[in-house]
């Protein structure tokens, strides 16, 4: 069974470099760096209230690569295990969104 994803609420921190979400009464966040134009997600941080929650990920992801997309116009570089999974796991979605070269 297909579990559908939620619409979620991001901001995106610039200063922290970082996308930021509250959910539930929790903080969630993504760490990122940006060099030229590429974007590296490097870490995935989710509450442990949140973290068997696969619906609240799959929501938290899919709104920060349709940020990226939309807003920022960059090629993704997922450096953490579970956002490459993500990708992995939404590969027609994101493929056009990987740089030349890098395969997940």
């Amino acid at each position: 069974m297909e579990s559908k994803t939620l619409t979620i609420e991001i901001t995106d921190n610039a200063f922290l470099r970082q996308y930021e979400c509250q959910f539930e009464g929790a903080f969630a966040k993504v760490e990122y760096s940006q060099q030229e134009r590429k974007i590296f997600l490097t870490k995935l941080i989710i509450p442990e209230s949140l973290e068997e929650n696969l619906e609240f990920r799959e929501g938290f992801l899919k709104a920060i690569f349709t940020n990226i997309k939309d807003e920022k116009n960059l090629k993704v570089v997922p450096t953490h295990p579970k956002i490459a999974g993500f990708v992995r796991k939404h590969r027609h979605e994101y493929k056009e969104m990987l740089p030349v070269g890098i395969s997940i």
